[in-house]
């Protein structure tokens, strides 16, 4: 059994699609804030963490060099 919510004006409900909402859709908002916070905080983690990281790996890649 389908369970619409009731039509209120400007809720699109002459057209089937608009009124109601579907049970697969996902939080598209949500998803796009988290991909961007954690995207500035590797970015944040690099800019503080390069030159150390850099360092330590030179550092290593001379003892392998040997």
């Amino acid at each position: 059994m389908l369970l619409r919510r009731p039509s209120t004006p400007g809720s699109g409900a002459g057209h089937p699609a608009r009124g109601m909402d579907h049970p697969e859709r996902g939080d598209v908002p949500g998803w796009v804030m988290l991909t961007l916070m954690s995207a500035v905080l590797v970015a944040a983690l690099l800019a503080l963490a390069g030159p150390a990281l850099e360092a330590l790996f030179n550092q290593a890649m001379d003892k392998v060099g040997r």
